[in-house]
């Protein structure tokens, strides 16, 4: 399995990614996502930044997807909470998902794993990544917390005004 940046051509394939996992968060009474983000605009914008990235197996077929930012990121100008450390040297993880019809196969396991090596390939002074979820999303909290991130804190009101979202940082 292996990631890559996505192409411009591909903006339809991501949002419809995106959307399914949408529809996975409603299915799971979660309310994350059910608003009008993360939008085509905003899927967009991150091809145009070379931050999206497609999960692909090694047989080439689409998996899923993540952006993957560099500082600095203004998701987080209003934590409520502390970095374990102060730098401007960071990546940031957002927008993870996975195909429905592959969910159960461990393969969001494998996308951290492998957002790990990413990382450390094309971001070689990072010194943490940090990520955020929905306070409702406990399968992403297990999987970010099984990987190590610590939670640093909250952020409310940014993706959506009503939500709550947990922060977490991973040294590296």
């Amino acid at each position: 399995m292996y990631l890559r940046k996505a192409k411009a051509d591909e903006l339809d394939l991501i949002c419809d990614i995106i959307e399914d996992g949408k529809q996975q968060l409603a299915d799971a009474g979660i309310d994350q996502w059910q608003n009008d983000y993360p939008n085509r605009e905003v899927i967009k914008a991150d091809i145009a930044a070379g931050r999206a990235v497609i999960y692909n197996s090694d047989d080439h077929e689409t998996l899923g997807v993540a952006a993957v930012m560099t500082a600095p990121d203004s998701s987080y100008d209003t934590l409520q909470g502390e970095w374990l450390k102060q730098t401007d040297k960071f990546v940031t993880i957002h927008r993870v998902a996975i195909f429905s019809h592959h969910q159960g196969k461990g393969y969001a396991s494998q996308l951290f794993r492998d957002l790990f090596d990413y990382v450390a390939d094309n971001h070689p002074d990072c010194e943490s990544i940090r990520i955020d979820t929905h306070k409702d999303n406990g399968k992403m909290q297990h999987l970010i917390e099984k990987f190590g991130f610590e939670r640093v804190g909250k952020i409310v009101g940014v993706y959506h005004p009503a939500d709550v979202c947990y922060v977490y940082e991973k040294l590296i």
